[in-house]
């Protein structure tokens, strides 16, 4: 089975969900399967760290998940245009698999939530896209074939899945958000069999 890791940090939830059908996509496809895991917040000195075991869902991902998938989707809230400080903090922390090149030639999507609607969809995407690019993986969009990347009235971008979740998160997922993350989960899971092949 090729094992494709959906790496994802979320605070109100929506990046969860989105993770989530990612990976309904990724299970989709004959010969894949999705493991899901997430990143700790990062705190200043003065908080309390987090648990190592989260107490409830997906547990915390390490460094082996990233060396061991085929593939990789990250999710990431959009904080000023940028993906959060959490999932920034433990890709920082990948400098020996870079040395490695553990990661070259892997397949990598990106999928993320905003407050606004025009509150950097696209650049969140983008900025998850940099250190992936660094690693040397192969970044997966979402083609304008896909009638929801042209019709839909809120997130969506040919860069990766989106999501509009309103200032305090009262926007649920839409269909056409829905839809595309599952798209992009399956495509991610179809690009890294054939590479595979």
């Amino acid at each position: 089975m090729t094992e494709i890791l959906v790496l994802y940090y979320s605070v109100g939830g929506n990046v969860r969900e989105m993770a989530q059908l990612i990976a309904r996509g990724v299970n989709q496809v004959a010969g894949a399967a999705a493991r899901v895991r997430t990143v700790p917040p990062v705190a200043p000195r003065t908080q309390v760290a987090e648990p190592p075991v989260p107490d409830e869902g997906a547990p915390y991902a390490e460094l082996a998940d990233l060396e061991q998938c085929a593939g990789l989707a990250l999710g990431s809230p959009t904080r000023f245009g940028n993906m959060a400080a959490a999932p920034k903090y433990f890709l920082d922390g990948t400098g020996a698999l870079w040395a490695k090149g553990s990661l070259v030639g892997k397949p990598a999507a990106v999928f993320t939530s905003t407050a606004s609607l025009h509150g950097g969809q696209e650049t969140t995407l983008v900025s998850m896209m940099l250190p992936l690019l660094h690693h040397g993986m192969l970044i997966v969009g979402l083609p304008y074939t896909l009638p929801e990347v042209t019709h839909t009235a809120s997130g969506g971008t040919p860069y990766g899945a989106s999501h509009w979740a309103g200032s305090t998160d009262e926007r649920p997922l839409t269909d056409d958000e829905r839809a595309l993350c599952i798209a992009l989960g399956r495509r991610l899971a179809e690009t890294t069999l054939k590479l595979s092949a």
